[in-house]
């Protein structure tokens, strides 16, 4: 896996909203096959970072790699083109369509001639059906709303639309913030699925457990900068915790507290 280009290398990325620096020297990569953690509390730079690589933001400076080649995104579709795809946390789902209609929402197939062409909805009715039986989901009637679905089904159906469209590293934002015990594990398994055909994922969370159920590695942002890239087997979940959530902080506090009982 190391002796191939990443799928996505940033180097030294920096991100200024004129006078504010968002991103202040920001590096990591991501390799086929792998989950690439992204941990930060609220602030450190995580949603700034996802919208540079989406190509919502240009950078200010730094280094930005597809496959080792060095490219420039103007807008997401640039991003989309390049394999990368983005699950926000808001889905981008209209909760009263059709599960077919969001799955191809934008990417509708077309059959008949112009000017009488119409959407083949035959052939995307199969498809989702389709593809939602391999993540192990039985979607019994396609055009039922998407807004019926759970919380994890309907990430679920996110994550598929992105593969089946041909992305190559999947950027997940905090895809199991809102959801339950059983659906939380229903997302991580799929992550686990996505994995292993092949794919890149990054993964941004602010929950240890769960990056450390699915990641790989572990790349750890505060205020905009990386405080360090980690593999699994080099850091405990006690040590990630503690160096996402700053763990002298919570410390000192918890010792305060303590004395004042």
């Amino acid at each position: 896996m190391e002796t191939q280009a990443p799928l996505i290398e940033i180097r030294n990325l920096v991100k200024h909203f004129g006078s504010v620096i968002a991103l202040s020297g920001v590096s990591l990569s991501v390799h086929r096959g792998e989950v690439m953690c992204l941990l930060g509390d609220n602030g450190a730079g995580k949603s700034t970072l996802i919208k540079t690589l989406a190509g919502v933001h240009r950078p200010t400076s730094g280094d930005f790699l597809v496959e080792g080649k060095p490219v420039t995104f103007t807008s997401p579709r640039d991003a989309l083109d390049a394999g990368i795809a983005t699950v926000y946390q808001d889905l981008a789902m209209i909760p009263l369509m059709s599960v077919t209609r969001n799955f191809f929402m934008g990417r509708e197939p077309v059959k008949g001639f112009w000017p009488f062409r119409n959407v083949d909805f035959d052939h995307c009715d199969a498809v989702t059906r389709e593809e939602m039986q391999k993540i192990g989901i039985d979607v019994r009637d396609p055009h039922q709303a998407v807004g019926t679905l759970s919380g994890g089904e309907r990430q679920c159906v996110a994550i598929a639309r992105a593969v089946y469209f041909g992305a190559k590293v999947l950027i997940l934002d905090e895809p199991t913030s809102a959801l339950g015990v059983a659906q939380t594990s229903m997302v991580l398994k799929y992550i686990h699925q996505v994995r292993q055909k092949g794919l890149g994922v990054i993964f941004i969370t602010h929950n240890v457990r769960h990056a450390y159920a699915v990641g790989d590695r572990f790349t750890v942002l505060n205020r905009g900068k990386t405080l360090g890239t980690y593999a699994k087997d080099e850091i405990q979940i006690e040590e990630l915790q503690n160096l996402m959530a700053g763990g002298k902080e919570l410390q000192a506090v918890s010792e305060e507290l303590g004395g004042m009982v």
